[in-house]
């Protein structure tokens, strides 16, 4: 089978949709078949990589989005597809590339749309609260109409990444993301680099997340505040960068935080994870959190946000806190607190219950069953406002 996936917002920093399309690529390859990849980039590129072809279609850097890239450049999509000749599109973008489902369609092509995010979320974390809940889901639902119609199928990674489109009777199907189980190891746990990072009295946690508006990393820098307010020695490390990143330094002079930046090394991102006593993860629009289930695989118990995605995904491993920084700190106290052992094992027999091995079949399956009956390649009507 030849599988091709398109996405915009791909790049060095892009974290979770970066590794998802890497690791689908690397068992596809492994299972026997073709994968190209189309994303933007600063040139034009064509290139092998150990997880199949990528065609990189200069780009320009989308504003306020931390160099994010854009592809405007849609008929290179096409024309890349067309000699690459797939038998199944996979798309992982809500703007430029959402055309690309009606192009399939009129090849007889299976499409599937993969929901990383949700549209109302990203309008909540954007727009003025003065607009009103209302209104913003109003213009989500059309937009998921939209791209409902566009595409065979619709994939969302959660049932909370599903809920926008049954809301407008659209049915996803649920495929959930996995982790890499040997790069994420509590064998990583590195007591040289906690040392580098912490005083021997401190504990240590680290926040793996973009530092803008959505993943609202000023809940962790205000829960660190509290919990210096009632005498707890903490360290919080934030790895990872963003359009919020001098506003965060700002907000966090004078209490125990380092910033590191977007982490580049994949081995020292891992030891991160596994020396933490706790990973934060404070985004209240979470789809799915790689960064979260990459802790559980490390053996470290999560602080997730209650409103995301992320509590199904953490399960018993973590703890949930409503947004405010003193729940996120009480959650913070309620790990910290706990049998350290017992979190660690809990922590790991969870991600082991989600490897990637199983995110690969579960889309292999479904492109299977879309080339089995190619009658059924119209994308289902959502219901109407």
């Amino acid at each position: 089978m030849r599988i091709a996936h398109v996405a915009n917002f791909y790049g060095p920093t892009s974290g979770g949709l970066r590794t998802a399309m890497h690791q689908l690529g690397r068992g596809y390859l492994e299972r026997g078949h073709e994968f190209l990849m189309v994303v933007p980039g600063p040139a034009d590129a064509d290139e092998e990589t150990p997880f199949g072809r990528r065609v990189s279609i200069a780009s320009p850097v989308l504003p306020l989005t931390g160099g994010y890239r854009l592809i405007s450049r849609v008929q290179d999509v096409r024309e890349a597809l067309t000699g690459f000749r797939p038998d199944a599109l996979e798309v992982s973008d809500r703007t430029t590339l959402r055309g690309l489902g009606p192009w399939a369609r009129d090849r007889s092509i299976p499409s599937v749309f993969l929901a990383h995010e949700r549209a109302d979320g990203v309008l909540t974390a954007n727009l003025p609260s003065w607009l009103g809940r209302g209104l913003v889901e109003r213009t989500a639902d059309a937009h998921n109409r939209g791209t409902a119609r566009r595409f065979t199928t619709v994939v969302a990674t959660t049932a909370y990444a599903a809920e926008e489109f049954e809301r407008i009777g659209v049915s996803a199907r649920l495929v959930p993301l996995g982790v890499d189980l040997e790069q994420f190891d509590p064998s990583r746990r590195d007591p040289a680099l906690r040392s580098e990072l912490t005083n021997e009295d401190e504990a240590l946690l680290l926040m793996a997340s973009r530092l803008s508006p959505e993943k609202r990393p000023d809940l962790a820098i205000e829960a660190v505040r509290v919990l210096v307010s009632r005498g707890r020695r903490v360290r919080l490390v934030s790895a990872g960068a963003g359009t919020w990143s001098e506003r965060m330094r700002a907000q966090a002079h004078g209490l125990p935080i380092t910033f590191l930046g977007f982490v580049e090394s994949r081995e020292r991102f891992a030891a991160l994870l596994a020396t933490a006593d706790a990973v934060v993860a404070p985004g209240p629009i979470e789809t799915f959190g790689l960064a979260a289930l990459e802790a559980l695989a490390s053996g470290t118990p999560a602080v997730v946000h209650a409103d995301s995605a992320l509590p199904s995904v953490v399960g018993t491993a973590g703890e949930s806190a409503s947004s405010a920084p003193e729940a996120f700190a009480d959650a913070i106290e309620r790990i910290l607190d706990a049998p350290q052992a017992q979190q660690r094992v809990r922590a790991r027999a969870r991600a082991e219950t989600m490897p990637w091995s199983a995110t690969v079949e579960s889309l292999l399956s479904l492109h299977r069953e879309s080339l089995a009956a190619p009658e059924d390649l119209s994308p289902t009507e959502p219901r109407r406002a």
